[in-house]
């Protein structure tokens, strides 16, 4: 007899907010509050829509220990609102209808030989200040077809960069520059834009036309944005940002919309 696995302590997080990631497919606004909890179940309420849901406890993964713009929720798998249900989300594949007069191959000669053995990296973890601000981004969808949960630490340490543009002042940019390191490195930008995405979170482009790259800038508050990365003219990531345990900004810089 298989002993149930302890439930994660959604109980303690009382009246605060938190947030679900990956966010719950079919349901717009991502921020709830704890209701009430029975062995296999727990009730939550969405601060928008006023909904009362039960998510089964299999479905809940970890809680951050990070308040940093909002906790977070895991969930170990992709799910979806339908028919006042919360059940696992489902990706359709569509077969590709067959040409006239083209026999149609089988599935097993088509995979005789067996696949070969891809490593897979997963994203995990997350440094203090940035890392917790690229989750409260991803967490609304910007990678919703991740199937991964993002586990939070604090914790000071290295990080590394990747680039690939040719612009080696780019190596000397990392997720602790704000705007005025930044100035003092690559010199005044010609061009500055602010937007605002989901989770209140600001983003700010800083546009060298000598360098033929945007340098791109997210916070929480305006005076305490940060370096997550740098696109080139056409919006294309040219340098991103790599943090410990394989969290990385190119993804959330490469559904980042222009502004």
């Amino acid at each position: 007899m298989s002993i149930p696995p302890i439930p994660p302590p959604l109980e303690h997080l009382g009246a605060r907010p938190f947030s679900f990631y990956p966010a719950i497919l079919n349901i717009e606004h991502n921020e709830w509050l704890f209701r009430k909890a029975t062995w296999s179940e727990i009730l939550v309420y969405n601060v928008k829509t006023t909904e009362e849901i039960w998510i089964p406890r299999r479905f809940i993964g970890e809680v951050s220990r990070i308040e940093d713009p909002v906790v977070i929720v895991g969930l170990v798998k992709e799910l979806e609102y339908r028919s006042g249900a919360i059940l696992p989300h489902q990706r359709r594949v569509i077969e590709m209808p067959v040409a006239v007069g083209e026999r149609p191959q089988s599935t097993a000669s088509a995979h005789s030989e067996p696949a070969p053995v891809v490593g897979i990296r997963l994203e995990l973890g997350a440094e203090a200040r940035i890392g917790r601000l690229i989750m409260g981004a991803l967490m609304v969808g910007v990678l919703g077809t991740l199937g991964v949960v993002m586990v939070t630490r604090e914790g000071t340490l290295k990080q590394r960069v990747v680039y690939t543009n040719k612009d080696t002042a780019l190596l000397e940019l990392t997720a602790r520059d704000d705007y005025y390191s930044i100035r003092n490195k690559l010199g005044p930008p010609s061009q500055e834009h602010s937007t605002t995405r989901a989770a209140d979170l600001e983003f700010q482009s800083l546009w060298y036309p000598q360098r033929s790259y945007y340098v791109i800038l997210m916070g929480a508050e305006h005076n305490n944005l940060r370096y997550i990365g740098a696109l080139d003219k056409d919006w294309n990531v040219v340098h991103f940002v790599v943090l410990p345990k394989g969290v990385s900004t190119a993804s959330m810089l490469r559904g980042l919309p222009r502004f």
